[in-house]
C-alpha cells in the first residue's frame, strides 16, 4: 500500500494519540485543569493574596521601589567624570562611539561636563550631587550600582522592562510578581501598592507599568491618593449604610460562589477577593491617611509641612505605613527626569523634591528596625548622555542631555544588600561599564532572591508556556548581597 493510502486508514483514536497536531494531549491538559479546579470552591478561594512561603528564607520580606521616571542624570547626581570638564565642547571621541548602534544617540553631539559639585559622604566616601545632600548623608546605608544597563531607549518599553522584565504589555510587573510568590500580610490594605507624585507630568508607561498581565487580577497595583479619598469610588454613596453594603456584597458574593462551582474560573475568586477587600478598606484606608499618631519630628523630617516635598513626603511617608501594615510592595512614582533641555534647573526642582523625603524613608525604617527585612530601590528606566542634546537642548545655559541605556546609577538599601558599597565603575566619560556591569534581568533576579526566591521556579504557565519575571535570562549577583 502507498504511502497515502497508509495515512487514509489510520484510526480515529490512533490519530488522536499520534497526531503531531497534539490533540491527545489537548484534551489531557484540560481533563488536568478540571481536576485542579474540583477541589476549590468559592469560599475556599476567596484569598489569593494569603501568605506563602518563599523556596528558602528570605532576608527580605517587602519591598518600596522609588522609580524616577524619565531617566535620572547619573553624571550630574552620582557619577562624576572629570574628564568631561577636560573635553566640554569638544566632539566625542571616536574610540567611545565605536559600535554603537541606537536610534536615539546622535554621534555629533559635543561633550557636556557637569555644572554640579560633589562631595564624598561615608565611611566609604560615596560622592553624590550638591542636589542629593540627604541622600548623600544615608550614604552608609545605600549600595550605589554605577553600571546598570538597558536593552531600549524608548521611555515607555524602557519602564516596561524596569518594571516587568519585559517589554511586552501582557507581562506582569514585579510587585505583581512579588505578591503572587509570597501573597500579603496585610488583612485590609491591597498587597501592591502605587503611590503617583503631582510634578505635573504623568509616567509615559501609565498603568501598564504596575499591572497584573498573565496573572490574576488580584496582584494588580492598586492606585492610592495621599490626600483627600484614598481610592476614588471607594466610599459608600449617600444614604447606603454599612448594614445595607455588607448585604449587598454578601449578596454579589454568593451569585459569583454560583458561577466559580459551575466554571472554576480563578478569575471569580478574584473579584470576590476583591470585593472583600475593598469593603474592609473602607475604614483602614482613612486611618492609613490620617498622620495625627506621627511625631512632629517624623513630619519635619519627610518634609510633610514644606510645600516643595509635601507631596512626595507624604508618599515616602504612607510607604513605611503600608509596610508597617502588611503591605507586601509598594511603589512611588515620581516624573519626569526627561530632561531634553534646561537640565540643570529641572534637576534642582526634582531633587528639591523628592531628596529629603528619600532619605527620610530609608532613615524612618532603620530606626524603626524595619530597614532589615525591607527592600528599597531608587532608580529610572535609564540614564542620561554624557554630551549634550543635539535635538532640543543645544541653548546656552538651558543644555540638556538625551537617553542613555548603556550605563546608569541606581540605589539600593536594606533588605541584605551590602551597604556603604559601591557596585561597577564606568569610562571617563560614563559612557560604558567597564566594571562589574549590571544588566536588568540580573538586579530582578538579585531582588527575587533577597525575597527568598530562585528566579528560575517563581513561574507561571500561560497558553503552554512558562513565563517569568527574568524571561530566560538572569542571575544572582553576590556582589551585592551582605
Amino acid at each position: 500500500m502507498r504511502e497515502p493510502e497508509q495515512h487514509l486508514q489510520l484510526k480515529r483514536r490512533h490519530f488522536l494519540q499520534s497526531s503531531a497536531c497534539g490533540l491527545g494531549s489537548i484534551a489531557l491538559q484540560q481533563l488536568l485543569a478540571e481536576e485542579s479546579v474540583a477541589g476549590m470552591s468559592a469560599s475556599n478561594a476567596v484569598n489569593p493574596l494569603a501568605v506563602k512561603s518563599p523556596h528558602f528564607k528570605p532576608k527580605a520580606k517587602n519591598v518600596i521601589f522609588i522609580f524616577m521616571s524619565g531617566g535620572p542624570s547619573q553624571m550630574d547626581l552620582f557619577d562624576p567624570k572629570p574628564e568631561l570638564q577636560k573635553l566640554h565642547g569638544q566632539p566625542v571621541p571616536e574610540s567611545f562611539l565605536k559600535g554603537i548602534n541606537d536610534a536615539l544617540i546622535k554621534t555629533t553631539a559635543r561633550v557636556m561636563a557637569s555644572p554640579r559639585r560633589f562631595k564624598k559622604y561615608g565611611a566609604a566616601g560615596i560622592e553624590f550631587s550638591d542636589l542629593l545632600p540627604h541622600l548623600g548623608s544615608g550614604a552608609d546605608d545605600l549600595c550605589m550600582i554605577r553600571t546598570v544597563h538597558t536593552d531600549v531607549s524608548n521611555h515607555h518599553p524602557a519602564q516596561m522592562l524596569m518594571n516587568s522584565g519585559s517589554t511586552m504589555f501582557d507581562r506582569p510587573s514585579m510587585g505583581s510578581w512579588v505578591t503572587y510568590g509570597l501573597g500579603s500580610e496585610s488583612k485590609n490594605l491591597p498587597g501592591y501598592v502605587v503611590l503617583l507624585s503631582n510634578s505635573g507630568k504623568g509616567v509615559d508607561g501609565g498603568s501598564s507599568l504596575w499591572t497584573n498581565g498573565i496573572l490574576p487580577s488580584t496582584y494588580r497595583g492598586v492606585t492610592f491618593r495621599s490626600r483627600g479619598e484614598a481610592i476614588l469610588y471607594l466610599s459608600n454613596p449617600d444614604g447606603i449604610s454599612q448594614t445595607t453594603q455588607r448585604n449587598r456584597l454578601d449578596a454579589i458574593r454568593d451569585l459569583n460562589g454560583l458561577r466559580f462551582d459551575q466554571i472554576g474560573d480563578p478569575e471569580i475568586a478574584s473579584r470576590i477577593a476583591s470585593y472583600e477587600l475593598a469593603y474592609r478598606m473602607q475604614t483602614s484606608a482613612p486611618e492609613l491617611l490620617d498622620f495625627k499618631d506621627e511625631s512632629q519630628a517624623t513630619l519635619d523630617m519627610y518634609g510633610i509641612n514644606h510645600e516643595t516635598t509635601n507631596w512626595f513626603g507624604s508618599n515616602a511617608l504612607l510607604a513605611r505605613r503600608m509596610i508597617e501594615r502588611g503591605v507586601r510592595f509598594v511603589q512611588l512614582y515620581h516624573s519626569t527626569w526627561d530632561d531634553h533641555s534646561n537640565l540643570n534647573q529641572n534637576l534642582k526642582t526634582n531633587c528639591n523634591m523628592t531628596d529629603q523625603p528619600s532619605a527620610a524613608l530609608i532613615k524612618d525604617l532603620k530606626q524603626r528596625g524595619m530597614l532589615d527585612d525591607t527592600l528599597v530601590i531608587w532608580g529610572g528606566e535609564f540614564g542620561r548622555t554624557p554630551m549634550t542634546e543635539v535635538r532640543r537642548g543645544s541653548t546656552p545655559g538651558k543644555e540638556g542631555r538625551d537617553h542613555h541605556p548603556f550605563s546608569f546609577t541606581m540605589l539600593m538599601a536594606g533588605g541584605g544588600i551590602k551597604p556603604g558599597t559601591i557596585i561597577g565603575k564606568t569610562d571617563e566619560l560614563g559612557f560604558h561599564p567597564v566594571e562589574d556591569e549590571v544588566h536588568i534581568h540580573n538586579l530582578h533576579a538579585t531582588i527575587l532572591h533577597q525575597l527568598g526566591f530562585d528566579h528560575t521556579r517563581l513561574v507561571v504557565k500561560h497558553k503552554g508556556l512558562d513565563y517569568r519575571l527574568t524571561g530566560v535570562e538572569g542571575k544572582v549577583l553576590e556582589n551585592l548581597i551582605v
